[in-house]
């Protein structure tokens, strides 16, 4: 490990203890001859996404396997987003009913973890309000849950686990992935940024990178093993490095890893605008594997109001970054993030972030209205614009969008594209389902055995949010 790094490394014998507590639950289930079950329910983020592949991993060390039925479960995890308020009400929600299946099986285990959990406010609504629950925990105690679980188990009291910390790297946690096409891997943990609207720093600590021989040495397993695309995880990825003090960034780790010999794509997310640079986009454009797609959130067209947001760019900064990065790869596929009705936003500033769409063509948008979020800068501002009125302008926005997409899309059709094709469909006509390397919708015909394959597809149709084609031919698995 580096001995520049300027965060905490979870220490090997620490480590080496919760694989021990592992042991020790697995031993406890098999001296009841038990075959327990866990259900492991993951809201929000990508990030959240790779962190209940690791609960799967060390629950399956502990002889756990798996359900998505929580009256049949041993062991319930909820591993919850306190991004927007619409998730968290679902998990309040969710954890009400889970009143019931508790009921029935009294020595059922019920867990909250994740994003929610770390949050002061929610913590104590669970301790007080929802008392069949047996573990809260946060992100930052994430790499010692089967300790916290094995002092479930042995106390038969409830346990929490949600001190404010800064934040470590912990690695060589088991990671359970769904044997499949794509994989996620975090490369870097926490944010720096404070966003007045954002509650990820609170939650999630400090930002913290993961040294460069770890991350290379996952990617490449996983392409050994079959995967075609690899994700690259982090709250501002464009940061990656900065902690390690080895004069190594982003770029480079992305050059680093598009050496890897292999038939895959790389992507990342996401990226802060602030940090995005000249550097990356050559080394984007110059690769072999990093697919050329850039999830670049812009929040809001007004100058005003991304001071007010703390976003650290003006709208001119982000438009000069998309003329470069356009400039470097013509055929780039460009998304972002918006909010509407920030506090304090009139219609005419949010009427320049709709400019800005019409200006700039987005491939997609994730598109908002602004939700406070308890502990946020922008949670005590005046919000005197009613609901209403926020809705309107964000169908102007929606609006303005699906017109662009609808065109974009259509312009595919007729043309021959290769995609990975990763699944089966909802669509009976098209039954399996594809991304291009701009990471587009394509539902296709053809056979099941091209799921895992890239494939070429000749694109016969589109909407608004996908793309309609007929598989030309795949190339097996290695």
């Amino acid at each position: 490990m580096s001995e520049l790094r300027t965060t905490a490394v979870i220490a090997p014998e620490d480590l080496a203890r919760q694989r021990d507590y592992e042991k020790s639950i697995r031993a406890m289930f098999a001296s009841r001859e038990a075959h327990p079950l866990a259900c492991v329910d993951t809201f929000g983020c990508q990030q959240n996404v790779a962190d209940g592949e690791k609960l799967m991993g060390m629950l399956s060390e502990m002889g756990f396997s798996f359900t998505s039925e929580p009256k049949e479960a041993d062991l319930v995890i909820l591993n919850t987003c306190a991004v927007r308020e619409h998730a968290e009400q679902r998990v309040f929600g969710n954890l009400g009913i889970l009143t019931h299946s508790k009921r029935e099986n009294p020595e059922q285990v019920i867990c909250l973890c994740g994003c929610m959990a770390q949050e002061e406010r929610v913590a104590k609504r669970v301790k007080e309000s929802y008392r069949h629950v047996d573990l809260v925990f946060g992100p930052h105690a994430l790499w010692k849950f089967p300790e916290l679980l094995n002092e479930v188990y042995t106390t038969r009291k409830r346990v929490f686990s949600v001190a404010d910390e800064p934040g470590a790297i912990a690695e060589g946690i088991p990671t359970l992935r769904e044997r499949g096409v794509k994989a996620w891997v975090s490369i870097m943990y926490g944010c720096n940024n404070f966003c007045s609207y954002c509650i990820v720093p609170y939650v999630r600590g400090r930002e913290r990178s993961r040294e460069k021989a770890c991350v290379v040495e996952e990617v490449r397993s996983l392409i050994a093993s079959g995967y075609r695309e690899i994700t690259l995880l982090g709250q501002n990825v464009n940061s990656y490095g900065k902690d390690l003090n080895a004069g190594y960034d982003f770029a480079d780790l992305l050059k680093e890893l598009d050496g890897i010999e292999g038939d895959y794509w790389l992507r990342f997310m996401s990226s802060h605008p602030k940090d995005a640079s000249e550097k990356l986009f050559r080394v984007m454009a110059g690769s072999k594997h990093v697919a050329h797609q850039l999830h670049l959130p812009f929040q809001s067209g007004s100058d005003r109001v991304l001071a007010a947001m703390n976003r650290r760019y003006t709208r001119a900064q982000y438009t000069g970054l998309i003329e470069k990065a356009r400039a470097l790869m013509p055929d780039l596929v460009l998304t972002s993030d918006v909010i509407i009705g920030f506090p304090g936003e009139t219609e005419d500033e949010a009427m320049e972030t709709v400019s800005l769409v019409r200006e700039l063509g987005f491939d997609a948008l994730f598109t908002f209205i602004y939700s406070p979020r308890p502990g946020t800068k922008a949670a005590a501002l005046p919000d005197i614009v009613p609901r209403q009125e926020k809705q309107r302008w964000f169908d102007i926005l929606l609006d303005a969008q699906n017109t662009y997409s609808a065109e974009k899309h259509a312009s595919y059709i007729g043309k021959t594209l290769r995609v990975l094709v990763d699944g089966e469909s909802n669509d009976k006509d098209f039954p399996l389902a594809s991304r291009t390397e701009g990471n587009r919708l394509v539902r296709l015909k053809g056979e099941k055995d091209l799921i895992g394959q890239f494939a070429e597809v000749r694109i016969t149709g589109s909407n608004t949010w996908a793309l309609y084609g007929e598989a030309q031919g795949g190339i097996p698995r290695g």
